[in-house]
Parts: C-alpha cells; structure tokens; sequence
C-alpha cells in the first residue's frame, strides 16, 4: 500500500454542540470534542449515539443543530469532498456472496475514482495487508465471519484515505478474531498514517489499540482523554506470593503482616465479605521508597515465594467504575459494555449498511 497522506498535527474531526433528535428519541444531545491524529476509540452502549454520529460525519445524516468539520470540511455542506477523503466500514453484513473479495474491492476502488489499473493494484495491496491475499478470487459467501470484516476494512481502505470511521469492526468475532482485527487497526495507523475513528462498546479493546478513548452515553459526552490518561500508574504496588507448608495461604498471611506493619493492603477482586480468598494477588498502598522494602522483607520473613511486585495500572473499565459510583452511566466488568445504562432504540442507527463512495 501507499504510504496515506497524513494529516499532521491538527484536528481531524472537530464536533461543537451536536444535537440528532428523532421523533421519540435524541441520538446526540450537545455534542462537543475534538478528535486528533492517531487511532481514537468512540465507545458507548448500543444505542449510545455512535452510528448516529458517524453518519452526520460522513454527510449521510443532518444534524438537527450545531457544527461538524471532518479534515476541515463542513458535514452539512461538503459531504462529498468528505467522503472521498474517508473511508468507512459499517457494521452489518453488506457484503454481495457472489463475487469474490477482489472482484468487489476493486468495484469499490472504482467507484472511490480509481483508474482501472491502479484500483487492481490497489484492492491487491489492499487485500495482502489485510491477510486475505491468498483467498482473493473465492466467493464471499463462503467467508467466514472474520474474512468479511477483512473485505470491509479492505474497501475502506483501498482508495488511500487520510481517516478511517470503522463502525464496530470486531462485531461477531471470536477472540483470536478480535485480536488480529485489532491489530490490523492498529496497522493503518502505523503503518500507513491514516487517522482511525473505531466505534465499540468493549471497553478491552479500546484499551489496547487506541490513542485517545471518547466516551458518550444516550447522545452525552462522558469523558474525552488519552489512553494513557485513562491507564496512569497508581500508587499502588500489585504483589503475588507463593503458599508454603508453614503458611497454606501465603497471600492472607502476607497480608496480615503487611497489615501489621502499618501498610494499607487489600487483596485485588475482594469480594463483599473482604474474604482474601477472592485473589491471589495483593495490593499495597505505596507511601514512599520504604514500601518496596518492607515487603520484600515481610515476604522473606514468612519464607514465601515472591512471584512478582509491580506498579499496577487501571483498566479502563475500572476507572469508569471508580468515577462514576452507583449513580453513573459508565460502568464495566472486564472487557464489557461500557454504560450501564438501557440501550435506547435509535430509529435510523440501524438502517442498511452500505459502502459510502
């Protein structure tokens, strides 16, 4: 593939007071953020707003009120100039079974302005990054479900776009499938320079592919940081030890002495009855340097296995949990929704999925 023109140090899509309202439903309400270069996570419950979005991005859909510009063009009046510099790959099945994966990502290319040689060049490029090189000319009804998400980032791609709007592109994937789709996400923009915009409403894989997550529930922005901002190292210290004759449950006597000794520890999963029995793994209150000490030489004392002792870092998914409280709309187990709240409806969010040309 050619290397995508990039788009530099600027915004690549700016959102100012966006608001989407149906007859019995608000899809966005007051929208506001700025999205910059780089692979951006667009999370959110279904229903949360995101298709919404990402149509009045592509200049499928007005907004009822406020502003859009994608790569510094309006949406309400420049759909078209945005669509040729964007490619965009829907959620649901839209895919023809009876023509192979290059037969239509080269129809794709073409209808993106493509001259004749260059589309074939270019769906083939296209189609070895995404790992379907050597099952091109088969039909596509025989695919797997992997293999169509393949072909959908393939003709979105294929025209060198600057941005990328990938709409739930893990959507009936099993793990190893979502592991390879998100690594191939990351690829676009690492390899090629193109800005990624990739809806989910799995907080586990934003966090380990994106740049910068934003959050919306019910049409609302939640919360807009870098992933980093969202993972910082706490000060705590995550420590796992072995058990020993002397000590059948190494981890509750290490933490009654650790207790002992004046630190602050609780075992990582407690559960309600703040039974240690929860985990294996403690964590400890780091007040300075002293720490690392006293609980090395707390576990040498008891004679147990130090299995490791780490900084600990949050999962998105926790941070929601700590934010928001029991009267938050954010909230998640491991790699789960991200809001707690009741997925509304949204009327025209699940119409037919189509390529944007």
């Amino acid at each position: 593939m050619v290397r995508a023109t990039t788009v530099g140090d600027v915004t690549v899509i700016a959102i100012e007071s966006l608001s989407k309202r149906f007859p019995r439903v608000t899809a966005l309400d007051r929208l506001s953020v700025d999205i910059t270069p780089g692979v951006t996570g667009l999370v959110g419950a279904n229903g949360a707003g995101k298709s919404t979005l990402i149509k009045i991005l592509l200049g499928l859909s007005p907004a009822t009120e406020g502003r859009a510009a994608v790569l510094g063009l309006d949406v309400a009046t420049e759909g078209s100039a945005i669509r040729e510099r964007v490619g965009y790959m829907p959620e649901h099945d839209c895919l023809p079974p009876d023509v192979s994966a290059t037969e239509f990502v080269v129809h794709m290319a073409r209808m993106s302005g493509l001259p004749p040689t260059a589309a074939r060049e270019r769906t083939a490029d296209t189609l070895r990054h995404v790992g379907l090189y050597e099952e091109r000319y088969r039909p596509i009804g025989g695919y797997s479900t992997g293999m169509k998400q393949r072909v959908k980032l393939a003709q979105a791609l294929v025209h060198d776009p600057q941005l990328v709007l990938l709409d739930e592109p893990t959507n009936g994937l099993d793990p190893v499938g979502r592991d390879d789709m998100l690594g191939l996400i990351r690829r676009v923009h690492t390899d090629f320079g193109i800005s990624v915009l990739v809806t989910s409403h799995l907080l586990g894989e934003l966090e380990r592919t994106c740049d910068h997550v934003v959050v919306i529930d019910g049409g609302k922005l939640l919360r807009s940081s870098s992933t980093s901002d969202f993972t910082q190292t706490t000060a705590s210290l995550a420590v796992e030890v072995t058990d020993t004759d002397t000590h059948p449950d190494g981890t509750k006597a290490l933490g009654k002495a650790l207790a002992d000794a004046g630190l602050a520890v609780q075992p990582m999963g407690r559960s309600s009855d703040s039974a240690y029995a929860a985990g294996h793994v403690l964590l400890v209150d780091v007040d300075g340097e002293e720490t690392y000490d006293v609980v090395r030489d707390t576990v040498a004392g008891l004679g147990l296995g130090l299995v490791r002792m780490e900084q600990r870092r949050h999962h998105i998914s926790e941070i929601f949990r700590d934010d928001t409280g029991d009267g938050g709309s954010a909230s998640a187990g491991d790699g789960g929704a991200t809001t707690g709240g009741p997925a509304r409806p949204d009327a025209n969010e699940k119409g037919a999925a189509h390529h944007v040309a």
